[in-house]
């Protein structure tokens, strides 16, 4: 078995978190490993000037990473896996899908102790179209605004009072020990989440059998199903990462069966559609690509059509 492991991460204070998240599992699991980290900086780090739906593109937050792997450089890539594309470029595989943190979106305020107080015309920040759609079609009232950079710089700018409120990822404040900005985690009936919100996945390279035998020991069986069963309906409707889709998939107590809830909305919340399936979890892809299908039926290829001549990017 191999004694040393590389993990190239982006260099922001959660992917670090994460990347040490799964450093620390790694070498519980196999003592006597050494692993080292490669942080850097990714094109979605980089560009913090325009929506990241703008520039969008495959793998935003994932090319470097697996550039620095081709190089030889690194071994595997930690991710958010709400940022990996559908569909990794030829010879690259997840190896391995971490059990799933909080997936939840968290209403973060200086002002307002939950979503419902805010104020009508009340400026709310969030990076996420998703969101957007989602919470403007609850209140469309809301004056909602694009708020970039990482986490301790989304915060900075509430603080700064710029906003009256903004919605960052329940995970993403957890993990950096931030738990006391969460004034309350907002329901997924009223935000669904983004496909595999919350949940961390492993990327290898597909021939790298000596790589795998190390990090399978972290996949987590119910989190790697749901995530499954949410990025195959993700991948029928051609979605990315910044579109308004949102999905979310449940096992009941016995992990055999899986419930997933879909839906698709125009970015200024005016149309929401919805879909929801059930069935066994070994199905769970099958279940997931019937879900986008159902939304599909609905209309929600010429509302992603639409987002897409807005001058969206897929992928």
């Amino acid at each position: 078995m191999k004694k040393t492991l590389r993990i190239a991460t982006r260099k922001s204070p959660l992917a670090l978190w994460q990347a040490e998240f799964v450093k620390a599992q790694l070498e519980a699991a196999h003592p006597g490993l050494e692993i080292t980290l490669l942080p850097m900086s990714t094109q979605g780090d980089k560009i913090l000037d325009v929506p990241l739906a703008k520039i969008g593109g495959k793998g935003l937050f994932t090319k470097e990473l697996e550039e620095r792997m081709m190089a030889g450089d690194a071994d595997i890539a930690v991710h958010s896996l709400k940022d990996v594309p559908m569909s990794l470029p030829e010879g690259f595989e997840l190896g391995a899908i971490l059990e799933r943190h909080a997936p939840t979106d968290a209403f973060v305020s200086n002002l307002y102790a939950q979503f419902d107080d805010l104020p009508q015309g009340a400026v709310l920040g969030t990076s996420s179209l998703r969101r957007k759609a989602q919470l403007m079609a609850v209140r469309p009232d809301l004056d909602v605004r694009d708020l970039r950079g990482n986490v301790g710089t989304r915060l900075g700018k509430l603080d700064a009072g710029e906003y009256d409120a903004i919605v960052l990822a329940t995970s993403g404040l957890q993990r950096l020990g931030l738990d006391e900005r969460i004034r309350h985690e907002i329901a997924p009936e009223i935000c669904l989440p983004a496909v595999t919100q919350g949940t961390l996945g492993i990327e290898y390279f597909a021939k790298d059998h000596a790589t795998l035998d190390l990090i399978k020991v972290l996949n987590h069986p119910a989190s790697h199903i749901r995530a499954v069963a949410e990025r195959a309906m993700n991948h029928r409707l051609e979605g990315g990462c910044q579109v308004p889709i949102g999905v979310f998939a449940e096992l009941d107590a016995t992990e055999q069966n899986i419930t997933i809830r879909g839906l698709v909305g125009r970015l200024d919340g005016s149309e929401i559609l919805r879909a929801h399936i059930q069935g066994r979890a070994s199905d769970a892809k099958l279940l997931g690509t019937q879900l986008a299908e159902q939304l599909l039926a609905q209309g929600a290829k010429a509302i992603l059509d639409e987002v897409y001549a807005s001058g969206l990017t897929k992928g």
